[in-house]
């Protein structure tokens, strides 16, 4: 028996969902592809805007003295894709560098460039979760690089200092508020919204007015990691859901929700 497209979509985990993905335009594209997939409707929405740093001087200077440092540290998917365009102009990886990642997203982007052996953590994946890692407790004359946006948390720099490591941050790229108008979002409300940063979600805040924040906050918020979910509580968001590391996790969290939705007799879609 032939089954057509609409019947084939209409069976699918995701089908007819309307989910908004923020996240960097070019880190978008596989997973709205991935949402599509699974009959999903991507409706992209890019809350950051990455770019290279302007100045590549100081980075340059840094990645030629690799071979004086024994860790490097990725701290996201951007900080791979930047540092490694870096290190690989003038070089490749010392044979005796350690690497390490921040999640299994970053670990990822490493294997793809030829990464074989890479630090991650085992449960947390975030700077708490790799500092928790037992091959970074004994660090005393270490000399660490930590490749990462022009800003950022200091807490995992701060703490390998403690432990007795030299570090140095090597911005290989620049963080942004793009021009993002809200009028489309507000026009074609998601069913879901998916934020994957504190400073992604701080700055859809920020672009919203009072009565804007209050229709935004009654749609269910998709975040990967409990600090997120925290921000989101206390800007107001009622309906916010913690799911599992990267892709997977948040594909995974998306499709048992609108099964459950389904079990209940509750249609979790839009017309």
């Amino acid at each position: 028996m032939q089954v057509s497209f609409e019947q084939e979509m209409s069976e699918k985990p995701l089908a007819g969902m309307k989910i908004l993905v923020t996240r960097p335009r070019d880190q978008a594209v596989l997973l709205a592809h991935r949402i599509e997939h699974e009959g999903g409707i991507p409706m992209m929405f890019p809350l950051l805007e990455i770019t290279p740093v302007q100045d590549t001087q100081a980075l340059f200077d840094q990645v030629s003295r690799l071979a004086q440092f024994d860790l490097a540290v990725f701290i996201s998917p951007n900080a791979v894709q930047y540092g490694m365009t870096a290190i690989r102009s003038v070089g490749e990886l010392p044979p005796s560098l350690r690497i390490a990642a921040i999640g299994q997203s970053t670990a990822r982007a490493l294997h793809i460039l030829g990464v074989a052996t890479v630090i991650v953590p085992e449960e947390r994946f975030d700077s708490e979760g790799l500092l928790a890692h037992p091959d970074l407790q004994n660090i005393t004359g270490w000399h660490v690089i930590i490749f990462r946006g022009d800003e950022g948390r200091e807490l995992l720099g701060d703490t390998l200092k403690s432990r007795g490591a030299a570090v140095e941050y090597a911005a290989c790229y620049h963080r942004s508020k793009p021009q993002s108008d809200s009028t489309s979002l507000l026009t074609e409300l998601p069913d879901v919204i998916t934020v994957t940063s504190s400073e992604a979600l701080r700055y859809l805040f920020q672009m919203l007015d009072a009565a804007q924040r209050e229709r935004l906050c009654s749609i269910p918020l998709f975040v990967p990691h409990k600090r997120i979910a925290e921000q989101a509580s206390a800007q107001g968001w009622r309906h916010v859901q913690l799911t599992g590391p990267g892709e997977d996790g948040l594909l995974s969290a998306l499709i048992a929700w609108k099964s459950e939705g389904k079990r209940q007799g509750v249609d979790s879609c839009s017309d």
